[in-house]
């Protein structure tokens, strides 16, 4: 689990960071917030990580939802967030 929010600046001035209610993003200026991923159950009582909004894949099955979640957080950080993957979501 992450104890700090990132805040990637792009070249143009846009922001980007894994969304937490941390602090309150409004006091940056204007928010536009998009999904990253889709969390949800299987038929069979399992979750997944749908990552496909931001070009990712499934992740899972996890036995427990907070598996899904964390394994979601890592995926984006490590494929999305950092500077060097620029394309956007």
């Amino acid at each position: 689990m992450r104890c700090s929010t990132e805040i990637v600046v792009g070249q143009q001035g846009e922001l980007r960071m894994i969304y937490d209610e941390s602090f309150d993003l409004r006091q940056l200026g204007h928010v536009h917030i998009e999904r990253g991923s889709h969390v949800e159950p299987t038929m069979n009582g399992q979750w997944t990580a749908d990552l496909s909004p931001v070009g990712g894949p499934v992740l899972g099955p996890f036995a427990l939802r907070s598996e899904a979640i964390e394994a979601e957080i890592e995926w984006l950080h490590c494929h999305w967030l950092l500077p060097d993957s620029d394309s956007p979501p």
